[in-house]
């Protein structure tokens, strides 16, 4: 009741923006949040009790405007339906409505343009409560004076910059961390999931390529076996075995033994 009564002159997110309409300065920052979406997609498909957000806005009562959210390239909750009842997705992640659940994990990936990731939204996540705060700084982490990729975790209050990498997230079951991977055909390097021996996930494209690799596999060794088979029709066949003999000791038809003993005459 108390906190139903907290929450409760709060606005809802129907009467809340979806966006900031603040457009992103490089591709990598819509792609590759996503890519670790569609990644869970495959990895969690028997559980319904997560969601990742991408580009959408947090809504939270520990700023000083309640209609102002923050908004991570991409966040992970825990403990919250992937499809809240009677709606088809989310326009945005409104604390208030998700029973106070903070997301566990929030991802910034570093721009041309510094947004604070560093200072203001550090301190923002860190009041928020958020556990794990992961950035990503592919191109300018000599101009920030960090590291290319940094996992942060909450720790009396304050985010401690943890060591190793991928980084195992026991909360999450899950390590996240850079490996060079496919993307849309392109071989490059990609932030994505980890298991707990530090085995990456292969993506759905890569899972497609594996198996379309295995089936080839497959049918170059059937041919190599008949054609080995086929070779074998003539030592026997001079060694005075009939056609139905040859055909039986090598699992061929006859029409094959045939056509391999008496080429011109079919």
């Amino acid at each position: 009741m108390v906190q139903a009564d907290l929450y409760k002159n709060l606005p809802t997110s129907d009467e809340l923006p979806d966006s900031d309409d603040t457009p992103v300065d490089n591709e990598d920052q819509n792609l590759l949040p996503n890519y670790l979406l569609f990644l869970l997609k495959l990895i969690w498909a028997d559980r319904q009790d997560w969601y990742f957000g991408v580009d959408m806005g947090i809504y939270h009562t520990t700023g000083e405007n309640c209609r102002i959210p923050v908004i991570p390239d991409g966040f992970l909750a825990l403990g919250v339906p992937r499809r809240k009842p009677g709606q088809r997705f989310r326009r945005s992640y409104v604390l208030w409505e998700e029973e106070g659940t903070v997301p566990i994990m929030a991802l910034e990936m570093v721009s041309w343009s510094p947004g604070g990731e560093y200072a203001e939204k550090m301190t923002l996540y860190a009041n928020l409560g958020v556990l794990y705060y992961v950035i990503y700084n592919p191109e300018y982490w000599g101009r920030d004076q960090h590291q290319p990729f940094e996992v942060y975790k909450l720790i009396g209050g304050k985010y401690q910059l943890q060591r190793g990498e991928p980084y195992w997230m026991p909360e999450v079951g899950l390590a996240i961390g850079r490996a060079q991977g496919l993307l849309g055909g392109e071989l490059r390097e990609l932030l994505t999931w980890f298991d707990a021996e530090g085995n990456r996930y292969p993506s759905a494209e890569e899972k497609a390529l594996e198996l379309e690799a295995q089936a080839q596999a497959y049918q170059s060794q059937v041919e190599q076996e008949r054609q080995a088979r086929l070779g074998a029709i003539q030592p026997l066949h001079q060694r005075g075995l009939s056609t139905a003999e040859i055909a039986s000791i090598l699992s061929l038809s006859v029409d094959e033994v045939d056509q391999a003993i008496r080429p011109d005459e079919t």
